[in-house]
């Protein structure tokens, strides 16, 4: 077995359920830490900004007497539409990258907006970007990693997601084309890129100097076809349960480490497994059983 020392293992909210800064149906904040720190990890994610303690004294010591860290900060933005919503993203940005500087993490997770609700289904614009608001998402996307790194020092990573316009292989690899090397990194997500289609090694390989980040999950296929036959929404799909626990779904997941190991570079690798709703005691067996597989593989 290889031993995976270029790879941080961790896990997210997200794994609990988490997808708010507040809903009653999420496990509190402190049990998220106590559970995440039980379950044998040592880093994790903000998840919704508002869900742990925005407080950097308060957040500091909840996660030190657990023997936890922080990764990366994760934030929405709709960068397509151009300068007029640089104001709104910036207020919203510039809090949580600060928490995220001050809790030492160096990784800021950018998801583009929603074409189309990820709870109703409606559809909020085009899917498909016209040129013009492609040259304003990677115009802003180098704009906002720009100025994250000179004020935060934080590194921007870009999360192609579902029922997003950066979804696909042939949009991530339009946005990576079209945009700085220098300034803007991808946070591979293996099961939404899984979920739309794409190659996950092939995309290590082939754009290895790009990946920054890494979020594991993976797909059940067979959930997944009917996804994609009734054109379902992201929210009823996780719902659905197309976000399965390893190793039962796509992408396989030794394939992936490796070539990211190959790469030569330290890389986080975050376990994101999407179950929202979720029953608050669901979450802490199969977070086990999941870091227990990692260790497996040499992670």
């Amino acid at each position: 077995m290889t031993t995976l020392s270029r790879i941080r293992i961790g896990s997210a909210p997200d794994s609990w359920g988490v997808w708010f800064p507040e809903d009653p149906g999420q496990v509190p904040w402190s049990r998220f830490l106590d559970e995440v720190a039980d379950s044998g990890y040592e880093w994790i994610e903000l998840g919704p900004y508002g869900y742990l303690p925005s407080d950097p004294a308060v957040l500091t010591a909840e996660t030190q007497r657990r023997g936890l860290k922080v990764s990366a900060g994760t934030v929405f933005t709709g960068l397509h539409h151009g300068p007029a919503v640089w104001d709104k993203t910036w207020a919203h940005v510039s809090d949580i990258a600060a928490l995220t500087q001050a809790m030492g993490a160096e990784h800021l997770v950018v998801i583009p907006s929603f074409w189309r609700d990820d709870k109703t289904g409606e559809v909020l614009e085009d899917r498909t970007l016209t040129p013009e608001q492609w040259r304003q998402l990677t115009r802003q996307t180098e704009r906002l990693a720009h100025e994250v790194r000179e004020r935060y020092g934080l590194r921007v990573v870009v999360h192609p997601h579902a029922d997003t316009h950066i979804d696909d292989e042939q949009n991530v690899t339009r946005f990576l084309d079209a945009t700085d090397s220098g300034l803007v990194s991808l946070c591979l997500d293996t099961g939404h890129y899984a979920y739309c289609g794409g190659d996950n090694v092939k995309l290590i390989e082939t754009y290895g100097e790009r990946i920054g980040y890494l979020h594991l999950k993976q797909v059940d296929p067979a959930v997944l076809a009917e996804v994609r036959a009734q054109e379902m929404p992201f929210g009823p799909a996780v719902a659905r349960g197309v976000m399965c626990e390893p190793p039962t779904g796509v992408p396989a997941i030794e394939p992936v480490l490796a070539a990211a190991q190959k790469l030569g570079v330290d890389l986080f690798a975050i376990v994101e497994q999407d179950m929202y709703p979720c029953p608050p005691d669901k979450p802490l067996p199969i977070a086990r059983r999941t870091r227990s597989y990692l260790r497996s593989c040499g992670a």
